[in-house]
């Protein structure tokens, strides 16, 4: 009792800390929104008193003291606004890895520190509107990136949502008693009525029923359970009642099990550098480098202090370009845009853009190659009957049933337009199949067994060919007379064979991944043209095989939609989630296919490399602004009266900003 209380205390712990952090984030989202705002409102005075924009606009609007106006709302903008960066660059430093954040703490407190000396009489030109608009556009870039890039995780959430918050315990005497999940304990006994979740993993003490477990396992046809069979905590109990004896809860039961293996692989996701960070830590460098330079040939040259500092200042400020800030924001919102009208939500920038790379994508079999549903692949009638007979027979007894197989041939039968007959005294019989009475005679929809323990003859190698393809076989028998017999197989996405043809041409392995037996597997890799095949892995053991593919070196995605994919789904370079997937798929995966469409993963990888080319030429086009620049800041031309004024150093910063948005919005697929 005292460890499921400690487990209960885990799981609220862990939904509390998943939710912190997406509250987090909403938060700093929201934060940086309303600085930007209400720095940019300040900036707007801040332009005004500036004495090189006014020189710039060719008017005189100075007056007594403006200049401590202009320093006292600086310092406002500077400290409020520039704060996440003066913190982030700080951070940065003491991991000794400077970036972005490194970059524009060190041109804006050089721009402020440089500008209040001139205030207080130091000989030069303040830039505090330079201050002023690199805050407000390092801040709008931030805002833009963090808006596109969907929230922190809430896989756990979902993961702990799946188990019943309720189990039906049986007193000693019978009695059925509600109580919390959190409360059962070993060797309880729980009833588990027909269409409800069964609450904890346990042994089945009476009754007999079929379960779904295909949320958890991935294996597409419900499996029948009798006395002593094992169940799984969060499947689904679908006609029988059931009494279970608990056999595992807290950490033990599978679900928990499951909710380690993501959050591991969560946290051991390698954090791949962002690649404006890396653009700006060379910038860093540079800024350093070129600064210092500036400073020592200025003054080896003999020119005042005062010169050489301003020739410095110009530099490492210039070299702080705002068009870095929005090369990638921009591009990442563009295409954020697209891929959202295209269906597909990207969750993680960083391994969305990585999809370019891909060598290998691995596919989860139900549900993603296939749909889910059955249907009726092949009919064999019996002499004297017709393919439309045995399947109007079929279909007509099984519209009473909710077996999916039963569903496949209902819809089989109405997609064919046969008339389905009406049915009197319909019963299922254990373990054999159903039965009923159609126009006065008997018909038994059977299986296999029930066939052979009654020695019947029928088309056994037609029968062995089906099984062996993994299909499921049923056999309509009419008064006791076998009419024919009906394979039913997963049906297979039409699109799954023009992303796999497609992917094969563009050079990328298809592997597939399944929990179901090795026929079906091979049937259907078969059908898609799939080589490569990995059947019978059981549901912890995915995310392994992703290990063992991504150690030949590859890069690889995999595609899933139930729970069983989750700890996979975390484990490969990219997840992509099926959208008509779990919830818990769709929120370990770095990227969801909201029209569950395996062909989108083919739109995905186009998308990514494209939008990785738009901000290698974004980042040229704002960098190689840096290049023409800090020679001539740095007064390279200057012994031919070349100067750049800090004025002209902003007509080229705006123009390279401009550029760079522009080359955004053209980004297409």
């Amino acid at each position: 009792m005292h460890n499921q209380q400690e487990e209960t205390k885990q799981h609220n712990h862990d939904h509390h800390e998943s939710d912190h952090h997406g509250h987090d984030h909403g938060d700093m989202v929201k934060d940086f929104k309303r600085r930007f705002f209400i720095s940019l409102i300040i900036t707007i005075p801040i332009l005004i008193l500036s004495p090189m924009i006014q020189g710039f606009l060719g008017v005189d609007w100075r007056f007594a003291n403006d200049q401590f106006i202009l320093l006292a709302l600086s310092t406002f903008v500077f400290f409020y606004g520039g704060w996440p960066f003066i913190i982030g660059g700080i951070s940065e430093l003491k991991e000794k890895s400077p970036g972005m954040m490194t970059l524009i703490g060190l041109a804006i407190t050089i721009a402020y520190g440089y500008s209040t000396l001139t205030v207080f009489g130091w000989e030069g030109h303040d830039l505090f509107w330079e201050l002023a608009t690199l805050v407000d556009i390092m801040l709008l870039g931030h805002w833009i990136e963090m808006r596109s890039v969907m929230g922190a995780s809430n896989a756990l959430e979902k993961l702990v949502e799946l188990m019943p918050n309720e189990a039906h315990r049986l007193t000693e005497n019978g009695e059925v008693e509600d109580v919390p999940t959190s409360e059962l304990k070993n060797k309880d006994r729980v009833l588990v009525k027909p269409g409800e979740k069964i609450p904890v993993d346990g042994l089945i003490e009476s009754g007999a029923s079929t379960v779904d477990e295909s949320m958890l396992t991935g294996e597409s046809v419900p499996v029948d359970k009798g006395v002593d069979d094992e169940v799984i905590g969060g499947s689904i109990n679908n006609e029988g009642s059931l009494t279970i004896e608990v056999s595992k809860t807290g950490e033990e039961s599978y679900l928990s099990q499951v909710i380690t293996l993501v959050k591991e692989a969560q946290e051991s996701r390698s954090k791949s550098q962002n690649f404006t960070d890396r653009a700006a830590k060379w910038l860093f460098y540079l800024a350093l480098t070129a600064g210092i330079l500036t400073l020592v040939i200025w003054l080896m040259l003999g020119y005042s202090f005062d010169t050489s500092l301003e020739r410095m200042v110009t530099v490492m400020v210039i070299t702080c370009p705002h068009a870095l800030g929005l090369a990638a924001p921009l591009v990442v919102a563009v295409s954020t845009t697209i891929s959202a009208k295209n269906g597909l939500l990207i969750r993680n920038r960083t391994q969305f853009e990585e999809a370019r790379n891909l060598d290998a994508v691995v596919f989860d079999k139900t549900g993603t190659l296939t749909e889910g549903k059955f249907g009726v692949t092949d009919i064999v009638a019996s002499e004297g009957y017709t393919d439309e007979d045995v399947l109007t027979y079929g279909a007509s007894l099984e519209q009473e049933s909710e077996h999916p197989i039963a569903v496949g041939m209902v819809k089989s039968a109405l997609e064919k337009e046969l008339e389905l007959k009406q049915i009197t005294d319909f019963q299922s019989i254990t373990g054999k199949g159903i039965e009923g009475n159609i126009a006065g005679k008997r018909v038994n929809v059977v299986s296999p067994g029930y066939v052979n323990d009654k020695n019947m003859t029928y088309d056994t190698d037609k029968f062995n060919e089906m099984s062996k393809a993994g299909k499921t076989v049923v056999f309509v028998l009419v008064e006791d007379k076998l009419i024919g017999m009906i394979a039913l197989a997963d049906i297979i996405r039409q699109s799954a064979k023009e992303a796999i043809a497609t992917l094969k041409k563009n050079g990328i392995h298809s592997v597939m991944l399944t929990g179901d037996n090795e026929k079906v597997a091979h049937w259907v890799a078969n059908q898609l043209g799939i080589e490569e095949v990995y059947p019978e892995v059981l549901p912890d053991h995915k995310a392994d095989k992703i290990k063992e593919i991504q150690a030949k070196g590859w890069k690889v995605a995999m595609t899933g939609d139930g729970i069983n994919d989750a700890p996979a789904l975390a484990t490969a370079d990219l997840g992509i989630a099926i959208g008509a997937g779990t919830d818990v798929a769709m929120e370990t995966a770095d990227v969801v296919l909201v029209k569950s469409d395996p062909k989108d993963v083919v739109t995905l990888m186009e998308l990514s490399k494209k939008t990785y080319s738009k901000m290698v030429q974004n980042l040229w086009w704002a960098t190689g602004y840096n290049i023409f620049a800090i020679p001539l800041a740095a007064g390279v031309l200057a012994p031919i009266g070349i100067i750049l004024s800090p004025a002209i150093g902003a007509i080229l910063m705006s123009m390279s900003t401009i550029i760079v948005a522009i080359n955004a919005r053209l980004l297409k697929i």
